[in-house]
């Protein structure tokens, strides 16, 4: 069955309830209300902008939106491509896309103009949805990538070289186009990186869509009562896919803009909130505030919020413990999974599995895990590192058009190799010790060192740079830069920042260290040296003995 048919399942069971509303606290809504929009704080006569939609206008706008396709002869196996902030439409074009039998290719927010063009001509792309934000990138490449390609804008002064997508779909049925999709069929495309840094995309069917959102539910207990409150962005597998447990279970989602503590607590109350899913530097702002005195629990309604989950990144067994004092009614869960296979769930802690915090857990729902050695021979003692193998429905189908790299990481029993070192213990709790992987994750976003290392090589002082990341109570990691100047070149890390500041802000080095670079007989950076000479020796292992 298709993740599509879900949507028209809720469509027919609860036309009128609410299934999506978007909240943005940095815009006062003072206009008058009209399409069921009113103030978040109804005391006051105006209050962060608020829309809603209810899931019979959630099907029309994803019915309107592939019908839109299909006149402009978009068909099965086509890719739409993506790019949006959160907002009311994303969720109903990502669907309206999957309708047609077309792939929908959701695209990073953080991208630059050079790395849209690279995904949307890897992915090979027949339309482009993109939103005000992005009008100024898209315009730079709009020349090279809009040949016999459609650019469809959302958003208030459509731009010369896009057509206007609230006006094309306004005029377009509503009806459902009923195109024939499959389990089999292609669904989606994600992009994803290794430690290169240059994108690899990622093909998933309906089955894998579909099971992701059986999984989070198993996991989750969604019932047609609970309200999710999602406020990473969209594009990423782990936001969509735990809204997933929304869908199945026909249940209300808030899609909240900005992570300031007293929005996040404002949102819960406001609207209700049971399930939240955050990132460890939210979770961290919170407690921090509620320590400050800066935000009071008792000003907020959350009786109601019965789990906190975490994903993205390591979680600190302290920062956990600390929550618990606060909502010792809280359950809790921990969620590990990677885009391939269809973001989170194919490892959690369980809920009822407080007690082994530090954790990432165990198989989940449809699920296997093992622990391989280097030959990809299993380990079977405890306490052994060895990288993570997983297989279940959600794995991917492949790299798109990438047999080699798909060879690399995907076996033909259906085993997915992650990259990530691991150990179980001997109850069968599965360990993050380290990464195989370069990758910084900071913030629950990947950085990538040799994007940061090649634009160091720029600088005219610099002889060699390395850049590793070091453990960060809010953040988890933060990236610092190893740099080598060159002989007879005067050189300080003042200097260093300011020409970083070229670079977008999350790739800035946080930290820099003027000093020798090492290099192996090969040429190749000795990293493992380096975090142990700057005091990180296996990044998640130091916080679990805390």
């Amino acid at each position: 069955m298709p993740i599509t048919s879900l949507l028209e399942q809720n469509c027919k069971l609860y036309p009128e309830d609410v299934a999506l509303v978007e909240v943005n606290p940095a815009i006062e809504d003072d206009r008058r209300m009209t399409w069921r929009e009113y103030s978040l704080v109804e005391s006051t006569p105006h209050g962060p902008y608020r829309r809603e939609i209810t899931w019979r206008v959630f099907n029309e706008k994803a019915n309107r939106f592939a019908n839109l396709l299909l006149e402009r002869g978009i068909k099965k196996g086509d890719k739409v491509g993506i790019l949006l902030m959160n907002c009311l439409e994303w969720l109903p074009i990502y669907f309206g896309t999957l309708k047609t039998g077309a792939l929908a290719v959701p695209l990073n927010f953080r991208y630059s103009a050079e790395e849209i063009e690279y995904c949307v001509n890897l992915a090979e792309c027949d339309v482009l949805v993109f939103g005000q934000e992005f009008i100024g990138r898209v315009e730079q490449i709009a020349d090279r990538i809009s040949n016999k390609r459609l650019l469809f804008f959302y958003g208030d002064s459509c731009p010369r070289f896009a057509e206007d997508y609230t006006r094309l779909t306004s005029n377009c049925s509503s009806r459902d186009p009923r195109i024939l999709v499959t389990d089999e069929d292609d669904a989606a495309i994600y992009f994803s990186s290794g430690t290169t840094g240059f994108p690899k995309a990622i093909l998933h069917n309906h089955e894998s869509l579909m099971h992701s959102a059986k999984c989070e539910q198993k996991h989750h207990g969604q019932t047609k009562k609970d309200v999710f409150l999602c406020i990473p962005p969209l594009y990423h597998t782990g936001a969509k896919m735990h809204w997933f447990g929304s869908l199945i279970s026909g249940s209300k989602a808030v899609l909240l803009k900005g992570t300031r503590p007293a929005d996040v607590l404002e949102t819960v109350s406001a609207e209700g909130c049971t399930i939240v899913w955050l990132l460890v530097p939210w979770a961290q702002d919170i407690l921090d505030a509620l320590d400050s005195g800066e935000l009071k629990k008792e000003n907020y309604r959350l009786k109601q919020w019965r789990l906190m989950h975490i994903g993205a990144q390591p979680v600190p067994k302290s920062m956990i413990r600390h929550w618990l004092e606060y909502f010792p009614n809280h359950q809790y869960d921990t969620n590990y999974g990677l885009s391939e296979s269809i973001g989170p769930g194919c490892v959690h802690l369980g809920v009822e599995n407080v007690h082994k915090v530090g954790a990432i857990g165990v198989p989940g729902y449809g699920w296997e895990c093992r622990i391989v050695d280097e030959h990809r021979n299993v380990i079977e003692e405890p306490e052994t590192v060895g990288e993570l193998a997983v297989r279940g429905p959600g794995v991917m189908t492949c790299y798109f058009n990438d047999p080699e790299a798909t060879e690399e990481v995907l076996d033909r029993a259906g085993w997915l190799y992650t990259g990530d070192m691991a150990k179980v213990d001997e109850d069968g709790f599965i360990y993050l010790v380290d990464r195989k992987k370069d990758v910084i994750i900071s913030g629950g976003e990947n950085i990538y060192p040799v994007q940061i290392e090649d634009f160091l090589h720029t600088f005219e002082p610099v002889e060699d740079a390395a850049v590793i990341g070091l453990p960060d109570k809010r953040l988890g990691e933060i990236t610092c830069a190893i740099v080598e100047i060159k002989k007879n070149h005067t050189c300080t890390e003042e200097d260093i920042e300011e020409y970083c500041l070229k670079l977008p802000r999350y790739k800035r080095p946080k930290k820099i260290v003027i000093a020798d670079v090492p290099r192996n007989a090969t040429g190749k950076i000795e990293k493992p040296k380096l975090r142990e000479m700057y005091g990180v020796v296996g990044l998640v292992a130091a916080e679990n003995q805390s």
